[in-house]
């Protein structure tokens, strides 16, 4: 078995497993959020306010961002693994990457949580 240093001594099947996961949780979340707007119809600045600040949906939402940046980041390393040979370049660009998805996470509890 391979491993390297960008996917941080994790399996194959360990990747495989969280990628699902994560996949499950995106959709469930989406089925909130259908189900919102379905029973909550026609929707205003009040309704989707008070939503998205009921602490449930808070936590939940903060689950689903930690579920995105899983997801993207595994299916990120492994498309750059199969296709960029470079080692270099392709360090260069999983960091960027990396970067770009910390940013993201920061900003999305930043919105999250109204700070």
């Amino acid at each position: 078995m391979v491993k390297t240093a960008t996917n941080l001594g994790r399996s194959g099947l360990q990747d495989w497993l969280m990628q699902r996961v994560s996949a499950l949780i995106l959709i469930v979340y989406l089925g909130v959020l259908l189900g919102f707007f379905w029973m909550a119809s026609p929707i205003d600045y009040a309704k989707w306010h008070a939503f998205c600040t009921f602490s449930a949906i808070q936590y939940a939402s903060l689950l689903v961002l930690l579920a995105l940046i899983a997801h993207a980041w595994i299916g990120i390393w492994t498309i750059m693994t199969d296709y960029i040979k470079s080692v270099p370049l392709r360090l260069f660009m999983q960091m960027i990457v990396f970067l770009s998805l910390l940013i993201d996470f920061f900003w999305g509890i930043r919105i999250i949580w109204g700070a």
